[in-house]
Order: C-alpha cells, then sequence, then structure tokens
C-alpha cells in the first residue's frame, strides 16, 4: 500500500447518501487527510441520471454509464456501492469489485443480509477491504463498536430500534394521540417514508439489519432467514395509550440472543418499560444495547439515516481503508463462523402484552379468559374499554391483557384456541414486554 497517493475512490449511486459522500470529502478534505493519513478522493462514478443537478460539479469525475465497470476502472482502488437492492445491479458490482482485488465499502443492508458471507468470503480470499458501517443505523457507529470496542468480550444479547421510519411514527403517535394511518402519511409526505413503506412498517427492514448484528456479536453466519419479523401495522392509538397507562412506550425491537442451544433473532413491536433507555428514543433515531459478559451494557445512539449521518458512515470506512486497516468484515475470518440453530420462540419467558377487538356482548371475557386458563396463560390484569377511532370496527370494544412472566408458547396457544372466534373483530395484537 502506497500512502504517499491518494486513495482513489469509484461510487455507483448518487442518490441522498452518496451526494453526501462528496460533499463531506469536500467540506473536510485537510481533516479526512490528516487522519487517514493520506487524501481520499472520487475519481469515477455511475449514476441513473447524468443530467440531475446534485449541486457540485460533475465533470471532475470521470462518468461511467455502465455500474459494473467501475469495478474494473484501473484509477481507482476502492468501490463505494449505494444502489441498494439485495441483488441486481448492486450485487452483480460488489461479486465483480472482490473479484478483481479491489476494496468495497456499502450501505447495502439487504444484500449483505442476503450474501453477506460469500462477500466475506470473497473479500477475505482476494485480500482487501469489505466494509459496512454505514448498513445499519446510518451514522451511529455500532458495527464498529461491536467488531472492534466489544471485541474481548462475549456478547449474550443485542438489540435495539433498528428502523427511524417505525421508531418515527409510533412516537408521534404517543405524542398527538393520532391513528397509524394518519402519521404514516406524515413520515411519507415529510421524506420519512418511502411510497411503498412496506419494507419500513412490516419490520423486513430492521430485520436486515438485525441479521447482520447478531453475525457480528456471536460470530455466526449471517442467517436472514431466521430472522422472526413483525411490523407495526396493527398498532392502534389506544394500544399506545394503554401502554403509557401501564408505564410503558410501544417500540419496535430487533432482539438477537445467543445461548448454548442457538440463536435467536426477531423484530417485533414491544412494550418497553418508561426506565428503559430505548422507551426515550423519539423520531427517527435509532438504538443499540450491546451486553457483553466484561464490559456491561453499551448503548449507541443517533440519527439512523440522512445524507449527513450515512455519508459520515461511508468515509469513516473509507479512512480505515486508506489507513490500511482491513480485518475480517464479521470480526472473525468468514471460515470461523458457525451456522447456528435458530432457537424456538415458543420456549422464551416473558411478559405479554395481549390487545382483542371484540363484540360487545355477554360472554365475551369469559370465552378469551377461557381461552388463557386452558393455555396455561396467568392474567395479571384484564382492561375493557371503548373502541377507538382507528379499529376500524363499530359496535366493538377492546380488550387488553398483561400475563404474568411464562413461557411465550402458551401465549401462542391460547391466541390459536382463540382463532375463528365469532366473538373475535379482526386479529389480535400481541406484545412482547421487553424486560
Amino acid at each position: 500500500m502506497d500512502t504517499s497517493k491518494p486513495l482513489r475512490v469509484a461510487l455507483a449511486g448518487l442518490g441522498t447518501v452518496g451526494g453526501g459522500v462528496v460533499r463531506l470529502l469536500d467540506a473536510n478534505a485537510a481533516l479526512i487527510a490528516r487522519r487517514a493519513g493520506r487524501a481520499i478522493e472520487v475519481v469515477a462514478v455511475s449514476a441513473r441520471d447524468r443530467s440531475k443537478d446534485r449541486g457540485f460539479d460533475l465533470d471532475r469525475f470521470a462518468w461511467v454509464d455502465d455500474t459494473a465497470a467501475l469495478a474494473r476502472n484501473e484509477g481507482a482502488d476502492v468501490v463505494v456501492e449505494l444502489i441498494g437492492g439485495a441483488d441486481g445491479p448492486a450485487l452483480t458490482l460488489a461479486r465483480a469489485t472482490l473479484a478483481g482485488g479491489k476494496s468495497l465499502v456499502t450501505a447495502n443492508k439487504a444484500m449483505l443480509a442476503h450474501h453477506g458471507l460469500e462477500l466475506a468470503q470473497a473479500a477475505e480470499g482476494a485480500g482487501v477491504a469489505l466494509k459496512f458501517e454505514a448498513a445499519v443505523a446510518g451514522g451511529v457507529p455500532v458495527v464498529k463498536g461491536i467488531r472492534e470496542g466489544a471485541a474481548a468480550n462475549a456478547l449474550s444479547r443485542v438489540y435495539g430500534i433498528l428502523n427511524g421510519t417505525c421508531n418515527f411514527i409510533l412516537s408521534e403517535m404517543e405524542a398527538t394521540g393520532r391513528d397509524f394511518a394518519d402519521v404514516l402519511g406524515e413520515a411519507q409526505a415529510r421524506g420519512f417514508a418511502e411510497a411503498d413503506p412496506s419494507f419500513d412498517i412490516d419490520g423486513v427492514d430492521a430485520a436486515h439489519k438485525l441479521s447482520i448484528l447478531a453475525s457480528l456479536a456471536f460470530g455466526t453466519q449471517p442467517a436472514f432467514g431466521a430472522v422472526e419479523a413483525s411490523g407495526i401495522r396493527q398498532v392502534l392509538s389506544a394500544d399506545i395509550a394503554e401502554a403509557a397507562a401501564l408505564g410503558h412506550r410501544v417500540r419496535l425491537i430487533g432482539v438477537a440472543e445467543a445461548d448454548g442451544r442457538g440463536l435467536f433473532q426477531r423484530v417485533h413491536p414491544h412494550l418497553v418499560p418508561l426506565d428503559h433507555p430505548l422507551s426515550h428514543v423519539t423520531g427517527s433515531t435509532n438504538a443499540v444495547v450491546v451486553e457483553g459478559n466484561f464490559v456491561g451494557r453499551l448503548l449507541f445512539q443517533g440519527p439512523g439515516a440522512g445524507d449527513g449521518p450515512t455519508a459520515s458512515a461511508v468515509v469513516a470506512d473509507l479512512i480505515d481503508i486508506a489507513r490500511g486497516e482491513f480485518g475480517p468484515p464479521y470480526a472473525m475470518p468468514a471460515a470461523a463462523l458457525s451456522e447456528a440453530a435458530a432457537v424456538d420462540s415458543g420456549e422464551r419467558r416473558g411478559r405479554a402484552y395481549l390487545r382483542f377487538a371484540v363484540a360487545d356482548r355477554v360472554g365475551v371475557l369469559a370465552e378469551i379468559a377461557a381461552a388463557m386458563r386452558d393455555a396455561g396463560v396467568s392474567i395479571a390484569s384484564l382492561i375493557q374499554r371503548e373502541a377507538p377511532s382507528d379499529s376500524g370496527s363499530d359496535g366493538t370494544v377492546l380488550v387488553a391483557i398483561v400475563t404474568h412472566e411464562g413461557p411465550e408458547r402458551c401465549v401462542a396457544a391460547a391466541l390459536e384456541r382463540l382463532r375463528g372466534s365469532v366473538s373475535l373483530v379482526g386479529q389480535p395484537l400481541w406484545m412482547p414486554i421487553l424486560g
């Protein structure tokens, strides 16, 4: 590695983050060169529309129409992939970059969740770097924190708020009392949510990120297919209010835990106690908690998206590469990553919040209570309230139950006993209470 010469970057994608990378490298060029030990400069770019005004001069860069050709650009040392998507052009570029002996920096959590092991093996085989700090929690240095800062610890659990769109919606519902559909519309208008928000609100985006964190934390092969993912579509304003009355807030939490049985990974809305730091994370902020046997509990928190924060993470990876700091992408060599068995969620123990929309007639509460009893679920409290407007049903009431601690399989069995009941209107909502 010749540190007397600049690190030359080929950049694929000039959207929000790609443009942010160029602006950051321009604005902080001297500082970055001092920290990296050499200058870092973009030499080639590729994007969909060459004529679009991005607020900076494109003429100083070589323009490449074929994105995959960036991997073959002899004037570049490293490729930054900011296209997105698990497959397609992004994966083609990533494979070609590593096969061609160039380092790769990416913010693509979907690609890593599906193909991370393959790409890590390719990078190690070629002796180049694969860096992805920007793929999880935007500008929050949680990947580096786990891979390097907590490297000496046996980690038992990693969990947190991994999707800013969902957190904005839930905290806005909490602050204003508005319903889900109304707040989602505002999030789309403000650019916090896509026109098709399914990946965010159904928990898929958070599941991608969780699978990456789990691999880093526990030395396991990325296993996105084993993540149980549920989103926030079913959460009503009444659930937010009920959680507040119980001394909790509703947050979409991704949880990964490893033990002797294997690896558990789940994304699901939770009730979070007010004395837990995650309950105070609002807006589009991300936050991740890591628990280690010597370091204790670490909290990483900050902006999870946006041009500045995400570009900051991309350029931090470039600085590492400029310094010659490569290392295995997943904190240990790919060959050492274990194939962990998926742990059955039914064996997990904890308290839960259950909400039913039911017909307002005699015997309904007895039917629900009997199902809980027969499934072995102990009820700590049961509350019945008039259904709010966003429940979508007239002439119904809401029944909220908080359970005592017990195995989740019992709660699942109780819900199965109630499946098809004429007393229920719509699907029940189940949320674990974060312990």
